[in-house]
């Protein structure tokens, strides 16, 4: 039976779940906010505010 991990998201506060082999770097859609989360750390676990994806003119 697969666990679960629970981690704060940083826009609300509250307490989301999390698959327990989530991995750094991931990127978490958060059923809180919807925003994008990322994984930045597993021990403990700490989520950010996705970056967007800015584009690329060439430059």
């Amino acid at each position: 039976m697969p666990q679960e991990i629970t981690a704060e998201d940083p826009l609300t506060g509250e307490q989301i779940t999390l698959p327990a082999d989530v991995e750094v770097g991931e990127i978490i859609d958060s059923p809180v906010s919807g925003a994008e989360l990322e994984v930045v750390s597993l021990d403990p676990v700490i989520l950010e505010e996705a970056p967007e994806l800015e584009e690329d003119w060439g430059e």
